[in-house]
């Protein structure tokens, strides 16, 4: 099993003047603690669930390019993008650049996108569910085109590209994995089999969910012909540590339950990441013991 962390809050106690710092430091010990994956958030409010919208929240792939900048072998993602918030072409060339300038470890996170006060607030477009599904699918096919030899037009029913030209290309080949968020059964985890090279599931569900989830898109991989073990597994929990929360051994519990369910790649959120400690935890007493999961 992989561990990867995402930073979903950026409201520290040193303030947004020393939060480059902050961020600085907890890459470097991702990066050095063999950690598989470093994530954020793409908001430009803070979520509810994390706390209130005037909280700090940093644009996505510009922090994702400092981090590229600062660290040397984690892969770096959006978890997820919402694809309402750039149009495909834009997304996927900011991607491209991703992966180049960090030596080919960008990993293109994506969702059908679903806070609304942020698209009102600032003036982005929210479209109905269903339409924001059919933008997730032509969006998927607008980057396997670019990411491929075919740099013709692109004609859908919402996007259209008189080019789809992406110079220079990734790195990685045949192009940078793409993840898709969320649990969706009849829409998400079908785009899920037929275009992506990972899912990503909450844990906050309980195993029975999950693993019925994972049941669910074994389904649909059956009815495109495609092998479910194509499709990395991953998983996103929120992990605090401490005498009051989950002890080493709760937490090496967690992961392999988590393994013996199926999921390859936990990622994990830390409420005092912040204090870096918890990192170093992770990355001394529980990566080593869970990497035969």
């Amino acid at each position: 099993m992989r561990i990867g962390l995402q930073v979903p809050n950026f409201t520290w106690p040193e303030g947004s003047e020393a939060l480059a710092g902050t961020l600085r430091q907890i890459a470097e010990t991702v990066d050095d603690g063999g950690f598989a994956s470093l994530w954020v958030m793409d908001h430009f409010f803070q979520i509810p669930v994390a706390g209130p919208a005037e909280n700090d929240m940093l644009e996505s792939y510009g922090a994702l390019h400092y981090l590229a900048g600062i660290t040397r072998r984690v892969r770096l993602g959006a978890l997820v993008s919402g694809v309402t918030y750039r149009h495909p072409g834009l997304l996927v060339k900011t991607v491209s650049t991703l992966d180049v300038l960090s030596g080919g470890r960008a990993i293109l996170g994506i969702g059908a996108a679903w806070f609304d006060r942020e698209h009102h607030g600032l003036g982005v477009p929210f479209p109905p569910l269903g339409e924001r599904f059919e933008r997730l699918e032509e969006t998927l096919q607008i980057a396997e085109q670019m990411w491929s030899d075919d740099d013709g037009p692109f004609d859908g029913h919402h996007y259209q590209l008189a080019e789809t030209l992406c110079v220079p290309q990734p790195l990685q080949r045949p192009r940078p994995p793409i993840l898709i968020g969320g649990m969706g059964e009849r829409k998400t985890l079908r785009l899920v089999a037929l275009y992506a090279d990972a899912c990503n599931l909450f844990t906050h569900v309980g195993m029975d969910e999950l693993a019925h989830k994972l049941d669910v898109l074994r389904g649909h991989c059956d009815d495109v012909e495609r092998d479910f073990d194509e499709i990395e597994r991953t998983s996103l929990s929120t992990i605090q540590m401490g005498p009051e929360h989950m002890s080493i051994p709760d937490v090496i519990a967690h992961f392999r339950e988590l393994a013996d369910l199926g999921i390859q790649h936990a990622i994990v959120n830390l409420p005092n990441v912040h204090d870096i400690t918890p990192l170093e935890v992770l990355a001394k007493e529980v990566i080593p013991e869970i990497g035969g999961f």
